[in-house]
């Protein structure tokens, strides 16, 4: 904003400067608008040319006080112009090293591969839920939003493997392919499972037909937005009240009730523990609508008798401060 300011003056000051150095010369000498003008920039500009005309002495004296504002005053756009470049080019290298020293340093992060409409929802997801994403996005048109969200970003191509390992793809816990495209998708989910062989990936689905290439290539699981969003609307018309439950559940943003999944970690108190001796309820107030157990086997609204332990992961509702207390408790 600083230089905004000090490159508008020096606009206005230039311009104030050439059309007084042109009316002086008319007055002076009489010239032409034209004449005086071309006076008045070539001794601002100091290039030397042939003068227009003779200068009297009031002419010579006139051309001696304007040297000294017109030609330190072009001497000084040069130099402000030329130190605004270089600084701008700085700025733009040093932003870059800060911003892939930071990705270097993530470990457990989600790779986003694509920012669009689907993408920028998603990040605005995971950031709520306190989750580390880069975004790789080829876009420029994108990059004023990713700055002003403050996300880490590559502005790169997500199908190739190099732009996938600057943004620590090896370290990752998760990836999401959300591309345009889907064949762009099949291609970064075959990279990034080549990359890392345990790597979580979500991969996005524009048709029926590309979700078994997907499965194919590589994904953990596949969404497709489309079908979703003709589900969601049936289901709004067919069951109202329970698509508004979940919606309220889901939503990342509602501190009133939320639903969260929270793994039960091995040195957890509440590991061994049957779910009536734990006081989930009565000490958080908080309801347990699932366990899902480590072999993939979920229990929907498991029995007060059913055992908490270690790589169960518990799905529960409830108040987000509440929430967080019993992620304390089952993954300290």
């Amino acid at each position: 904003m600083e230089q905004a300011r000090h490159f508008r003056t020096l606009i206005l000051m230039t311009v104030l400067v050439i059309l007084g150095g042109s009316v002086g010369f008319m007055i002076i000498e009489g010239w032409s608008f034209l004449d005086a003008l071309y006076m008045t920039i070539i001794t601002i500009s100091t290039v030397g040319y042939k003068e227009v005309g003779d200068l009297d002495e009031n002419g010579r004296f006139f051309v001696i006080i304007f040297i000294f504002f017109g030609v330190g005053l072009f001497m000084y756009a040069v130099a402000f112009l030329a130190q605004f470049m270089v600084e701008g080019r700085l700025r733009e290298i040093l932003g870059r090293r800060k911003l892939e020293n930071q990705i270097k340093k993530l470990k457990n992060h989600y790779v986003v591969c694509g920012y669009g409409r689907i993408g920028s929802v998603l990040c605005k997801d995971l950031i709520h839920g306190r989750k580390q994403i880069v975004v790789v996005e080829q876009e420029e048109k994108h990059l004023e939003s990713l700055n002003k969200e403050g996300i880490l970003y590559l502005l790169a191509d997500a199908t190739n493997e190099e732009t996938l390992i600057q943004a620590g793809i090896k370290q990752a816990k998760g990836l999401v392919a959300a591309l345009g495209s889907d064949a762009q998708n099949v291609f970064v989910v075959l990279t990034a499972r080549q990359l890392n062989p345990d790597l979580f990936i979500m991969a996005r689905a524009n048709v029926q037909s590309s979700i078994p290439k997907l499965m194919a290539a590589g994904s953990t699981k596949v969404v497709s937005p489309h079908d979703i969003g003709a589900k969601r609307m049936a289901e709004g018309i067919l069951h109202p009240n329970v698509t508004d439950f979940l919606e309220l559940a889901s939503c990342t943003t509602q501190d009133d009730i939320n639903m969260e999944e929270i793994p039960v970690a091995e040195d957890s108190k509440l590991a061994g523990v049957a779910l009536f001796e734990s006081n989930i309820r009565k000490d958080l107030n908080l309801i347990i609508i699932a366990i899902k157990k480590s072999d993939g086997a979920m229990s929907f609204n498991p029995e007060f008798s059913a055992i908490i332990t270690p790589g169960d992961t518990v799905i529960a509702v409830g108040k987000r401060a509440n929430l967080s207390q019993l992620e304390k408790i089952l993954n300290p």
